[in-house]
């Protein structure tokens, strides 16, 4: 019974591997169904599984099954708990706060129910969530709520004497900190704006959640497992829009919004002002209409923008409406951060206009020139609120008349805690000396702090630090003046890039050395494990391949890293940028065989490895000869001991490159670098990005696109047109397979990067030695070449591509 009791909660918990950050909370279930069911790569524990699992704990139902489903309806649906009278799931929670609540209602005709007809009310501790009655198609019902008890009972009650309620799965999850907060909404009516508190005491209902200017986002997309739908249906009018959208991840910071609150791909799409259907300089509205019930209840609209149109700071003005009151007047978004390309999100408390629905409009300000005239928006979400939790029900109300028996007894024992703590705290004080802290590193840990003359000091958990010599990092710190004076003080026109952790300068050093300069936001903790990583991974490798560090600086609450300088810049902007002329076949495979053997060396050049978890044509750089380097080891691990077979860790990595089994599992391997250089390598032939939000839905991604034709045989359907005909059929062929097989759905069918590396000299050998156009094809299957890398060639040139 413990045995099995174990299992179960395992299987609880195995989804939600897929979160940068595990829930306290989490429970899934399959209702009415004796099996686990997967839906979007998350397993739902069956409610009748034998040992029952013990959440449904009162009144009477019955497990339904549909002896008829769709072909192409997911098996979760297959199944319902029907309730004939006020019946219970109770889930024991770990932790109080705001909690996610779905219920997946998909109605079907059973042997004794017909479920469209069902009507019903669920409750969550007594608190009335919703009134259900003749569902006519599948929906979700998500709800968030605060939960103060150690206790989640979730009631069905059917209505009258002859109803009955059903439910096919239940989603209950403990939410992010920060997803619902009282501080910050603003409430929007006729009277004005003005501020809005205590949001985290209100009962919210999902009403709508738009991707604007995107394609639909489903939970595969989403770290909260979210869905997210197209904005085009409530368009007032469509040919006043124009869609936009970036490839550049969005860059988060410490006062903007988070990947919590919606995926990146939401923050890189938008719509804009389409200023092609009228005169230089006129002014209109954007406006979207979403139909509501008039009910005359309140809404939490919650509004997500990132500046992904503007070329400079300052360019973008605009205001923002909701059913016709302004709702904020002359937002500039660049005036909430130092940088474009910033998620932010603003939320408003409104009523439905008279029609019962909700508009929200923007359009351009007048501070903006008629030039300069525009307006975007990248996100929508509306929530009703469901009632304020002040409205006790009875239940709730015999709570809190116990409570004031219980509470003074409970505040009395407490206060004399208290008491007993101070006095504790008071004598630890006095025996406790004061030890100073240094002003260089106010605000976070000095690197020197992690010091300690062991090769085995810890950066992080996982992350080994070089051997460090009695100054630690002392011979590679550059003072800030010097760094100053090397950037003339930060000018702007000196950047040549950015990234998460902040923009990139060209310099000069006083040696004459060209440099690039990565400041982190000044006084900003954001970014801080990535900057020691960053200095502990570069300070103790050399390797032709890879970007060197010159230096650091961490001085007046400043995070600096210095590398050398790489000419040409990324891989992406060679690929698919305004570059003049394009790669050839050759280059482009001499790129990728150099940021093989910079991969290789990483992985096998040290006891554990290092894995560099962040792989993308962005962190691949070219040198004024086309050489590879690869950079940007800010999320790098030490690899897995040779008793290990894995590193688990929470989820980092970029999107669209991200291997779905580290995804899944959040257990870390060099498979994982294999899988995003699968990416790559499909990037580097097709010239166009790892995810493209603006294609067909089958042409997003691109690792899921190049695949469908390579499985066809027809790779040369999709490649970049400056390389049709240039291609020796033998040559492509190979380097198909090799992309194929680094993208493999697990970790152990995927190569090493040793046979990667050794695959791609083969597929250049084939390019020059064999004609464009062989009289005979050539036979290239896997006989050719064998798959372990014990005598490979680039394991016995190791050594010679260090220094």
């Amino acid at each position: 019974m413990a045995i099995s009791k174990l299992l179960f909660l395992l299987l609880l918990f195995l989804p939600f591997l897929s979160a940068d950050v595990v829930p306290s909370d989490i429970y899934l279930l399959s209702c009415g169904s004796s099996s686990n069911s997967s839906f979007f790569n998350r397993v739902f524990v069956g409610d009748s599984l034998k040992p029952a699992p013990g959440f449904l704990v009162a009144g009477r139902s019955v497990a339904v099954s549909n002896r008829n489903p769709p072909p192409d309806s997911t098996s979760l649906y297959h199944t319902a708990r029907v309730f004939t009278r006020a019946s219970s799931y109770k889930f024991n929670l770990k932790k109080n706060g705001t909690h996610l609540l779905r219920f997946h209602l998909s109605p079907f005709s059973a042997l004794e129910f017909d479920l469209h007809s069902a009507n019903f009310t669920i409750s969550a501790n007594g608190l009335l969530l919703s009134n259900i009655s003749h569902v006519n198609d599948s929906v979700i019902k998500e709800f968030i709520v605060r939960i103060d008890a150690n206790v989640l009972e979730i009631e069905f009650e059917p209505v009258s004497g002859l109803g009955f309620g059903f439910v096919n799965a239940i989603e209950v999850f403990s939410a992010p900190k920060e997803l619902i907060t009282d501080n910050g909404a603003k409430l929007v009516d006729s009277n004005g704006v003005r501020e809005y508190y205590k949001l985290t005491s209100q009962v919210l209902e999902t009403k709508y959640r738009i991707n604007v200017g995107g394609s639909k986002l489903t939970p595969l997309n989403d770290s909260l497992w979210r869905t997210w739908v197209p904005d085009e249906p409530y368009l007032v009018i469509k040919s006043a829009a124009k869609l936009a959208s970036t490839f550049q991840a969005p860059y988060y910071q410490a006062s903007g919004a988070t990947r919590e609150d919606a995926p990146d791909i939401v923050y890189m799409t938008a719509q804009q002002m389409n200023k092609d259907i009228t005169v230089l300089g006129a002014k209109f509205n954007l406006t979207w209409k979403f139909p509501l019930d008039s009910n005359g209840m309140k809404y939490l609209v919650r509004l997500h923008f990132c500046d992904i149109v503007s070329f400079a700071l300052n360019q973008l003005y605009f205001n923002v409406y909701i059913n016709g009151y302004p709702a904020y007047r002359d937002l500039d978004l660049s005036s909430l951060s130092s940088r474009l390309l910033t998620p932010f999100y603003f939320d408003f408390i409104v009523d439905s206009d008279g029609s019962g629905n909700i508009q929200i409009s923007v359009g351009p300000s007048d501070l903006s020139s008629s030039l300069g005239y525009n307006a975007i928006l990248n996100g929508a979400e509306i929530m009703e609120m469901v009632r304020p939790r002040g409205m006790f029900s009875e239940t709730e109300k015999k709570k809190r008349n116990s409570w004031v028996i219980v509470g003074p007894i409970v505040g009395g024992f407490v206060g004399l805690c208290l008491v007993f703590a101070a006095i504790l705290a008071l004598v630890c004080k006095r025996r406790k000396k004061p030890t100073p802290r240094r002003a260089e590193s106010a605000g976070w840990t000095s690197v020197q702090a992690y010091a300690g003359g062991s090769s085995d000091s810890k950066l992080s958990r996982g992350s080994t630090l070089a051997s460090f010599g009695p100054n630690g990092y002392h011979n590679l710190k550059i003072p800030f003046t010097e760094i100053q004076s090397a950037t003339n003080d930060f000018d702007e026109s000196l950047i040549i890039g950015s990234g998460g952790f902040g923009m990139v300068y060209k310099g000069v050093l006083r040696d004459n050395i060209n440099v690039a300069v990565k400041r982190g936001v000044p006084g900003s903790r954001q970014g801080l494990p990535e900057f020691h990583t960053e200095i502990a991974i570069l300070s103790k490798i050399r390797h032709h391949h890879l970007v060197s560090l010159v230096g650091y600086c961490e001085e007046q609450s400043e995070m600096i890293l210095v590398y050398e300088y790489i000419e040409k810049g990324p891989l992406k902007k060679q690929l698919y940028g305004s570059v003049v002329s394009p790669l050839s076949w050759k280059q482009r495979l001499e790129i990728c065989i150099g940021a093989a053997r910079g991969l290789h060396y990483l992985h096998t050049g040290f006891a554990q490895g290092i894995i560099h978890r962040d792989i993308k044509s962005t962190n691949i750089l070219l040198d004024e000869s086309f050489v590879a380097k690869v950079a940007d080891f800010g999320l790098s691990r030490s690899g897995p001991r040779l008793d290990e077979t894995h590193v688990s860790t929470g989820v980092k990595g970029s999107f669209g490159y991200l291997d779905p089994e580290y995804f899944r599992r959040q257990q870390l391997t060099d498979k994982s670098d294999v899988y995003s250089f699968g990416v790559v390598l499909y990037e580097v032939l097709c010239a166009r990005p790892a995810v493209d939000p603006l294609l067909d839905r089958e042409q997003v991604n691109l690792a899921e696109w190049a695949l469908h034709w390579q499985r066809k045989g027809m790779l040369e359907k999709i490649i970049d047109p400056h390389l049709v005909g240039k291609i020796n059929p033998s040559s492509l062929k190979k380097y198909g397979e090799t992309a194929e097989k680094c993208l493999a759905d697990y970790g152990i069918d995927r190569p090493t990067m040793g046979d990667v590396l050794w695959n791609l000299e083969y597929v250049l050998q084939l390019q020059i030695e064999l004609p464009i156009e062989p009289s005979e094809p050539v036979d290239v299957n896997e006989s050719n070449f064998p798959t372990s890398t014990a005598t490979h060639p680039s394991d016995l040139r190791r050594h010679s591509d260090e220094g």
